[in-house]
């Protein structure tokens, strides 16, 4: 590998360290132009892959043949069982705010009940719970009762699926999409948000599901994981100020408005991509394929032309193009699942595979088995009085 130098300037700091390579991640990188890969996998050709055999992928860093993946499957489904005081736990949370924080303190628990200090076991276990504890989650903070009991034979999501008591829900519509959902967030290379913070919290020495819980809370803000929730919301409220029967010129009007009027045009842009989220692409694929006259859909496809139309006029726009939260919601309330307080809920559900088994590789495989440092970055000392006399 080439080594590359950087000179640290003032022009360096304060910008979230982006673009400062710090390590490896060995599950998934992003390219600019080709979007996202798992191991050496671009994720846009695995719409048709099992859960199982993506995990698989992720955790063993190849891809295995159908014994292999039968093998894992049964292991997942082993370790799936939960214990009832977890669950009852999980109940006696306060229903107030955003389920991301049931979500995030329901990781604690686990690791209180279930924790073993070993980071490859709690990351196995972890990944084989994590349906019943996200069922658990959705189902208490919405209302609908207590989980239907976890038939992990039934595979990953399909497990999943049927332990929500949705309300007239359609099993296999939801059962598809969110198979799919929960493929292409598995994981995003090693220095999103929530992978980040996941791993620093887990350089301390913090046990696996600790540092899940601060992943997840770092998932949480709308700058992350619930960019789906915003998208929705926004597309939602366009509709209701366009009606249904809107036109490309009509949508292109409210958007420039919003960008005179400074408003955010969510659901565009990307850190890493130039291109368009080939997560995205997939994801209108199917969103045209089963429900092309849903409202929603074709708000989001008048979206997807107008606003990167729009968006490539200011050059200071590195990406004008959508991202997977564009459609990812959308999708989802197409489906059947229209609850966008728990979109975020089911992104973390997701990444939880791709961040556990990160931190396993920095806790135990790094540096040949020394695993990483704590993670200490140098900050500089700067003056409030100086700060304020500028103002």
């Amino acid at each position: 590998m080439t080594e590359v130098l950087f000179e640290v300037t003032k022009d360096n700091l304060e910008t979230g360290l982006r673009g400062y390579p710090v390590g490896y991640c060995n599950t998934s990188t992003v390219d600019p132009v080709k979007g996202l890969y798992y191991v050496e996998h671009p994720v846009s050709e695995m719409s048709h892959w099992e859960p199982e055999q993506v995990i698989y992928l992720l955790y063993h860093g190849k891809e295995g043949n159908k014994k292999d993946v039968e093998k894992f499957s049964a292991e997942l489904r082993k370790r799936s069982k939960c214990p009832n005081e977890l669950l009852k736990s999980i109940r006696q949370l306060p229903r107030q705010g955003h389920p991301m924080k049931l979500f995030s303190a329901a990781l604690l628990l686990m690791g209180i009940f279930e924790g073993t200090q070993d980071y490859r076991e709690d990351c196995l276990n972890l990944i084989a719970q994590i349906p019943v504890i996200a069922a658990e989650v959705i189902n208490y903070h919405a209302g609908w009762g207590e989980s239907k009991p976890s038939k992990p034979e039934l595979g990953y999501m399909e497990n999943f699926t049927q332990m929500l008591n949705i309300p007239n829900a359609n099993m296999e519509q939801l059962t598809r999409i969110f198979k799919l959902f929960n493929i292409l967030h598995y994981d995003h290379g090693g220095g999103n948000l929530s992978a980040f913070v996941g791993k620093a919290v887990a350089s301390g020495l913090e046990d696996m599901h600790g540092s899940m819980s601060s992943a997840m809370c770092a998932l949480a803000g709308p700058r992350h994981g619930k960019a789906n929730q915003d998208c929705l919301i926004f597309v939602e409220e366009l509709l209701k100020e366009l009606g249904v029967d809107t036109t490309e010129v009509q949508v292109e009007k409210a958007i420039r408005s919003k960008l005179a009027n400074n408003e955010l045009i969510f659901g565009f842009g990307h850190a890493v991509l130039r291109v368009e989220d080939p997560r995205a692409t997939l994801l209108y694929e199917v969103a045209n394929q089963y429900y092309p006259n849903n409202r929603l859909v074709k708000m989001a496809r008048l979206l997807r032309n107008i606003g990167s139309k729009v968006l490539k006029e200011n050059p200071k726009i590195a990406d004008p193009y959508p991202n997977v939260d564009a459609i990812s919601g959308i999708l989802l309330s197409a489906a059947g699942f229209a609850y966008p307080d728990y979109f975020t809920v089911l992104f973390g559900m997701a990444r939880v595979v791709g961040i556990s088994r990160q931190i396993v590789y920095e806790r135990m495989e790094a540096r040949e088995g020394k695993g990483t440092p704590i993670v200490r970055p140098k900050y500089f000392f700067k003056s409030m009085v100086d700060e304020k006399s500028k103002n």
